[in-house]
């Protein structure tokens, strides 16, 4: 597992995912913070790594990244945390696209090319 706070190649994402899953890294995103936690078998895993770090439970929505896909198919918003009933949420998908934007923009400002 591993926090990403700083821009990351997307071919060592690669690499993690070729060692793990294959063909992608499961991944949990902090909006407030900007950062990410990647490379665990579980996203509930990394959900705990960032909430030691301090991280607040509203701000994580687990991701799914396919390094070798882009646009769209780069990021699947799909995890068993972001069923949240209480904040709006009632599927593992991220539903609200301001929320999916922000977890994109982070993405993409943490993988590099």
């Amino acid at each position: 597992m591993k926090l990403v706070d700083r821009p990351i190649a997307r071919s060592e994402l690669k690499q993690l995912a070729e060692k793990k899953f294959g063909n992608f890294v499961k991944a949990v995103v902090d909006l407030e913070q900007k950062i990410m936690a990647i490379d665990a078998d579980l996203h509930a895993d990394e959900e705990s790594l960032l909430l030691e770090k301090g991280a607040k439970q509203e701000d994580l929505w687990g991701i799914n990244l396919y390094p070798e896909l882009t646009g769209e198919d780069f990021i699947e918003f799909d995890s068993m945390i972001n069923l949240r009933p209480a904040q709006g949420n009632r599927s593992r998908n991220v539903e609200d696209p301001a929320v999916r934007q922000k977890v994109a923009s982070i993405v993409h400002s943490l993988i590099k090319a």
